[in-house]
């Protein structure tokens, strides 16, 4: 498992339909080794933080292997490392192999799996498609979000490692459909809602449709 690029970005106010929105979701490759430290990757900054950012949100996942599955979806459209807004562009970590609250080391920091991406409108103004939010959401390429648990640096060619894996946890996809789509059995809600790892609101929400008519 490898890191292929870090990808970083400030916010920008973008014109849409006579709109002006601020996002950040347009990041960059760096060269060199950057700075992980705080909520942050040292050059990136989040635009909305009541939506982005934070604690729980301090740094977003995309694995390179969903690439070659957008390239046929989205024929003719460029697609460099960081398109997707994500600060790590990995290699050999998928939604599918990746649980709540798995340790990561990368470079000399380590961070914690948190919580699947919940896309918003702002990937739609990234690509320029009002479709690419429902086809991101369809495709179950979410992504994911890690915590900073280790303060370090990191650069593309680390290795990366699984320094541990959490118990009793779901892997990121299963959460991720569980969340985003409609029926699910009360026993997978009140497994997702008992993941101390899982981002607060997440686990709220799994446990409001427990306790829903």
């Amino acid at each position: 498992m490898n890191l292929i690029s870090v990808n970083t970005g400030r916010p920008r106010e973008i014109h849409v339909n006579g709109d002006t929105v601020r996002t950040s979701i347009w990041k960059s490759p760096r060269d060199g080794r950057v700075r992980v430290a705080g909520f942050n990757l040292e050059g990136d900054e989040q635009s909305d933080l009541t939506v982005h950012g934070g604690q729980y949100k301090a740094v977003y996942v995309y694995p390179s292997e969903h690439y070659a599955y957008w390239r046929g979806q989205l024929p003719g459209v460029e697609l460099p490392w960081g398109v997707f807004g994500e600060n790590l562009t990995t290699e050999g970590l998928l939604e599918t192999n990746v649980s709540i609250g798995d340790r990561l080391r990368i470079g000399s920091a380590e961070f914690q799996v948190t919580q699947p991406r919940q896309p918003c409108f702002k990937l739609g103004i990234r690509f320029g498609r009002e479709d690419m939010l429902k086809r991101f959401v369809a495709s179950g390429r979410s992504g994911f979000y890690l915590s900073i648990v280790d303060e370090g640096d990191v650069a593309s060619g680390d290795a990366i490692h699984i320094t541990r894996r959490a118990a009793d946890s779901m892997c990121v996809a299963d959460v991720f459909a569980l969340k985003m789509g409609g029926h699910a059995t009360p026993a997978a809600l009140r497994r997702a809602a008992s993941i101390e790892a899982l981002t607060p609101s997440w686990r709220e929400h799994f446990r409001s449709r427990l306790s829903a008519p």
